[in-house]
């Protein structure tokens, strides 16, 4: 007797549910690692996405299977389809996550501190506030509610770009040495994968919208 669709649809989203909170917990550690440049700190962000890949492969494999046995129709059919995108911007995220723990560990000592502190942490927070609000959209099935998420989401994309053209502008300006300009070029670059993170969270919001609200898809 095959499996009710409710319950595999269920399983799924507890699916995505742990990658999401592994991604979440991951930036969370991240934010605490940029205050003190702790090693352990970003080494225990890189655990916590650990073989999403493989993951993301076996909720892909469940979704087509569920589509295939099932052949949902409206509403049921555009909330898997959106499971089936947002597991492609979870590798995204988790992608630039990893880039961004790597790249900012290695210039994280060779910078001003009071510039992570006044840009960096800043942003990783709101970056972490997406991410949080995402998750949350999982469980949500009030249009309007889903909407106040969504914007809430958007709002947060657009402070990490501003956070993120504030301090390339202060740094540009601040790198008149040729080791300094190379440490600040450098967190530039580790922060570009910072704001990434914010995009696919905008994304993933994006499609949960749609699954839930229905209307035109919009993606990052």
């Amino acid at each position: 007797m095959l499996q009710n669709f409710n319950e595999k649809q269920k399983e799924v989203k507890d699916q995505l549910n742990i990658l999401l909170n592994g991604l979440l917990d991951a930036n969370k550690m991240i934010e605490k690692a940029l205050s003190d440049c702790n090693k352990d700190h970003f080494t225990k962000a890189k655990n916590s996405i650990k073989n999403v890949g493989n993951k993301v492969v076996t909720i892909d494999n469940d979704i087509i299977t569920t589509l295939a046995l099932h052949q949902p129709e409206a509403k049921d059919l555009r909330r898997m389809v959106s499971y089936l995108k947002i597991t492609n911007e979870l590798v995204r995220a988790s992608a630039s996550t990893r880039s961004f723990i790597r790249d900012f560990q290695e210039v994280c000592t060779k910078v001003d501190l009071k510039i992570i502190n006044e840009y960096a942490i800043p942003m990783q927070r709101t970056t972490v506030d997406a991410l949080g609000t995402i998750l949350s959209m999982l469980d949500i099935d009030c249009h309007d509610e889903m909407q106040e998420n969504f914007n809430h989401v958007l709002i947060c994309e657009n402070k990490t770009d501003d956070l993120y053209d504030m301090i390339e502008t202060k740094l540009l300006k601040k790198a008149d040495k040729e080791n300094e300009f190379k440490n600040y070029h450098q967190m530039l670059a580790s922060l570009r994968r910072s704001e990434k993170i914010a995009d696919r969270a905008m994304s993933i919001a994006s499609l949960l919208l749609y699954a839930n609200n229905g209307g035109e898809l919009h993606q990052v």
